[in-house]
């Protein structure tokens, strides 16, 4: 994240993992004034919480507590916690996201599947990459391509794009062969059409995008509002 920041004041573009572990390649300088405005105060507030647990000082890492587990990394491996500090899943894996909806993410064997919230591997490692579930669906990469599984492993939105987002009020950002981002809804209809360099998750009914250099907030129709 740092190293993001310190790219930006040069005027690079960067590629940074974004929300769902997802590459996602965006305007560097946006992706800094999001991360003062967003990221830092919350990385604070996590860090004085994590700070005042005894039980943290055994492990090199330890994320915020989500769904009752917290993600926990020692000499280079992930496993999950209780708020308690109680190992609930064991420290073996590559990688490792935050619980969402109830599953996490983890790669093993160079493959992702997903954890409950025991520890059992209720879907089977087999993706390239993986992201949180959000709104009962999650993005995946098979064979080069992003498409979205439900939680029960179905794929209910076809591989058929270079990038992609978690959902947010209905739609997720995707990203067509040339890298440019529109919306699909849940169903896997484009609702919004392919032509940002960069399409932000919705909130309150507005997102924010990126058309060639320039800022903007679209509404669920992909029309533009005022900030």
């Amino acid at each position: 994240m740092f190293r993001i920041m310190q790219r930006a004041a040069t005027g690079h573009r960067a590629k940074a993992r974004y929300g769902t572990n997802l590459t996602v390649e965006i305007s560097s300088f946006i992706k800094l004034l999001s991360m003062k405005k967003y990221f830092l105060p919350w990385l604070l507030l996590a860090a004085t919480v994590v700070q005042a647990q005894p039980w943290t000082k055994q492990y090199d890492f330890v994320d915020d507590c989500i769904c009752g587990l917290a993600k926990v990394s020692k000499d280079g491996k992930f496993g999950y916690v209780d708020q308690q500090g109680k190992l609930i899943v064991p420290v073996i894996y590559q990688e490792g996201m935050a619980f969402s909806e109830g599953f996490a993410a983890v790669k093993t064997e160079n493959k992702w599947g997903y954890l409950d919230s025991t520890g059992k591997m209720v879907i089977n490692p087999e993706y390239e990459e993986a992201g949180s579930f959000h709104e009962s669906l999650a993005a995946v990469r098979k064979n080069g391509k992003f498409g979205f599984i439900d939680k029960n492993n179905k794929l209910v939105i076809p591989f058929n794009y270079s990038m992609a987002n978690g959902f947010s009020e209905g739609m997720a950002p995707v990203a067509n062969d040339k890298d440019m981002w529109g919306y699909v809804n849940a169903s896997g209809k484009l609702v919004i059409p392919c032509v940002f360099t960069f399409a932000d998750k919705f909130e309150d009914g507005r997102a924010r995008v990126i058309k060639g250099s320039e800022m903007s907030y679209i509404d669920r129709y992909g029309k533009a509002v005022k900030d």
